[in-house]
């Protein structure tokens, strides 16, 4: 999300400086860095890749998914088991992990960031704004070790990442994935006031309309916050910077998903541009691209996003972000208006979205919209126009196929 309130002068003020930004850029200017200990995650990965398994090396961590998948498929389940007790972070975030095995190993991950936070929680030493933030982080561990919950990603570092599958992700015939905006992290990945505005909240409510618009359907929905989201309107949501390093993130999540099941992508706000900066990298089975309240998705037309999936744009009437410049100069801004004529994207109804984060909510035509892109039903989906240019050249037989 890119905040709950416009900002458009925020936005003209960030693009009129690009060319100072640019200068001091080119003249050596840097952000510094400071020397840090491993983050937890790097450490179990670290141990892992020191690792041995009744005698042998264990397999490099950033391996391709499928050799990874072949590792683990010549375990036995205490072998596995083993593993995701070992080198829980490690297994928790692996690609090519079974996914099963990758909730187990996340759920003990979460367990021992509980504890860790339960002790920061007590420690004298912490101011008591830190003291709060331990309490928040601690509540939203245990929120997520709910016997419900399935974790298929965890990284407690800085402000935390975290992905949850909402269905049956092995069985699915169908798949979404709802990329959420700005100030998307593990405090905020869910909410119980405004719920659908979270991703937690979002995925969930995709999941029932879709489950309801097609019955027969086996779905999944990743509720995925697993990149590190800009905070803030500020310079970081204004620039690619996070989008590039999230659509690397996102093309790792999409090529590591077992089956062969299409994926449709659910891309709000700054995940908008998250979705533009994967779409020529990702693989053919994202059969759908699907954008709520974007600020552009850093391309000129959809045919510049150099996808061969079919590209959807939607926007309420009463959303803030509408009044963002959009445009791209020195790399502030994020190019063309995807709900424009002459962008090319398959404009969809939004009605009764209200505002920027009102997609979701359950009732709207937005979430209908998605839901029958979810499911591939093309046909039921709404036009934002009076007309079906939107389903132009979409078949009642599309659903097995591509438009």
């Amino acid at each position: 999300m890119l905040g709950s309130s416009p900002q458009p002068n925020l936005w003209r003020a960030l693009l009129a400086l690009a060319v100072v930004f640019v200068m001091l850029a080119t003249t050596g200017w840097t952000a510094l860095r400071t020397q840090r200990e491993a983050t937890p995650l790097a450490a179990s990965v670290g141990a892992w890749e020191h690792g041995r398994i009744d005698g042998r090396r264990l397999p490099d961590a950033q391996d391709a998914p499928a050799r990874l998948a072949r590792f683990f498929a010549s375990l036995t389940e205490g072998q596995r088991a083993y593993l995701a007790r070992r080198y829980p972070l490690a297994v928790g975030n692996m690609n090519g992990a079974p996914v099963e095995l990758r909730y187990r190993a996340n759920r003990i991950a979460l367990g021992q960031a509980r504890e860790a936070e339960l002790t920061r929680l007590h420690d004298s030493r912490l101011s008591p704004a830190g003291q709060q933030e331990a309490a928040r982080r601690m509540h939203r561990l245990e929120a997520l070790l709910r016997p419900e919950r399935h974790i298929l990603a965890f990284d407690p570092e800085g402000s935390g990442r975290v992905a949850e599958v909402f269905g049956d992700l092995d069985r699915a015939e169908r798949v979404s994935v709802v990329v959420p905006g700005v100030d998307t992290d593990l405090l905020t990945y869910q909410r119980t006031r405004r719920k659908y505005t979270a991703p937690a909240g979002m995925a969930e409510a995709l999941y029932a309309a879709e489950r309801e618009a097609s019955p027969s359907t086996r779905t999944a929905v990743i509720a995925w916050a697993d990149y590190t989201a800009p905070s803030g309107l500020g310079v970081e949501s204004a620039t690619a910077m996070r989008a590039d390093a999230g659509a690397v993130r996102l093309d790792a999540l999409v090529r590591a998903l077992p089956g062969d099941a299409p994926v449709s992508l659910f891309c709000h706000s700054y995940g908008s541009v998250v979705c533009g900066r994967a779409a020529p990298a990702l693989p053919g089975r994202v059969s759908d691209i699907a954008v709520a309240g974007s600020p552009g998705m850093r391309a000129a037309s959809a045919a510049h996003l150099r996808t061969s999936a079919r590209v959807w744009a939607m926007r309420d009437a009463d959303d803030w972000i509408q009044d963002v410049p959009y445009l791209e100069v020195g790399g502030f801004g994020h190019g063309a208006d995807p709900v424009s004529a002459a962008f090319g994207a398959r404009v969809l109804s939004a009605r009764g979205a209200e505002g920027h984060g009102g997609y979701f909510v359950p009732g709207t035509q937005s979430l209908a919209n998605f839901a029958g892109i979810g499911v591939g039903a093309y046909r039921s989906v709404a036009c934002a126009g009076q007309d079906d240019t939107c389903r132009a050249g979409l078949s009642a037989t599309t659903a097995a196929g591509r438009a």
